[in-house]
Parts: structure tokens; sequence; C-alpha cells
């Protein structure tokens, strides 16, 4: 068993980092967090360029829910940011419905949680943003503290924790 946090800012190559830790791993279950919007040629474009990288022994499965997974394995789960963007939507949060704020941190510590818990070996990018500024609107500091909360949750109880920069990884733990 091994949990591998991989960090990184915006197309630091976190993802390519993350893919080389499993090479040579013939079954992995890739666990994508994000689905191509369909009207968003651009965004459809860069989830092609990471299906096209990944090995075709692999097996792909989009969901939101990615905790509900973390059994067998190997699994590499990309991304922990657009998962909790989705979350963030899917409860609510966005349109400060009654009742959100509960809804996340229940998804969010449903993913922490089997993460800490599972038998499997996991790798999972997320996107460092602690090094910004501080976001101009609510919406956006509160997506940067969620994630940052969450990220902070999943280093504590890693095997290991890298940070990449220019394509160049820097293993932290």
């Amino acid at each position: 068993m091994s949990r591998v946090l991989v960090l990184g800012g915006g197309r630091s190559g976190k993802s390519a980092h993350a893919e080389s830790l499993l090479a040579g791993v013939e079954q992995v279950t890739y666990v994508a967090t994000s689905t191509p919007a369909p009207d968003d040629d651009e965004w459809a474009a860069r989830i092609g360029a990471h299906r096209a990288r990944r090995p075709t022994s692999w097996t792909t499965v989009e969901t939101t829910a990615p905790s509900t997974l973390l059994r067998g394995g190997p699994f590499l789960v990309d991304s922990v940011t657009t998962w909790v963007a989705a979350l963030m939507d899917e409860t609510g949060v966005w349109r400060d419905e009654p009742g959100a704020a509960e809804r996340l941190a229940g998804r969010c510590d449903a993913l922490v949680n089997a993460w800490a818990m599972t038998p499997a070996h996991v790798v999972a990018v997320s996107d460092e943003v602690g090094l910004g500024v501080i976001p101009e609107t609510r919406s956006g500091r509160l997506f940067r503290d969620t994630l940052g909360a969450v990220n902070q949750r999943l280093a504590g109880t890693a095997d290991e924790v890298w940070f990449v920069v220019a394509g160049l990884p820097q293993r932290l733990r």
C-alpha cells in the first residue's frame, strides 16, 4: 500500500510526473474527475492529450466520487483540483444553497477518509493553490481555501508527497 500526492501549479508537469510514478504498471485505474464540456473544444483537447499519453492497458473511469473507487488498485486520481470544483457545484456551494457547506464537508471527508484507509496503491494529483495572491472574489477564496485544506489533509497521511515546478519533481516526503 502506498499513497502518493503530487502537487504543482498549472502546467507544471505534475500529471506527467504522476503517470511516470506508475510507469510499467500494467493495470491502473485512471480516475478522471473531469469530463469534457460539450461546448468547450479547448478543454476537450486537454483531456484528449491526457488520454493519449496513458498506456492502452489502463482503464479510465470518469467520476466526481473517487472515494468510492479507492478499493483494489492501483489508481491514479487526476485531479483533486477538478474534483473539488465539481463538488462545489454539485453540493450547491456556488449558489449558496442551504446546507451546501455541510454537504461539501461531507464529500471532502469521504475522499480523505478513503485515502487514509485504502489498501490500494494510489497516486493523486492536485494543484498547489497556496503560492498565489488571495483571490479577489468570494467564490475564488472559498475554492482556494477548500482545495488547500483538502491538500493538507491528503498530504498529512500520504506516504510520499511530490512538488513539481517547471517539470522538475521535488520529493517533499
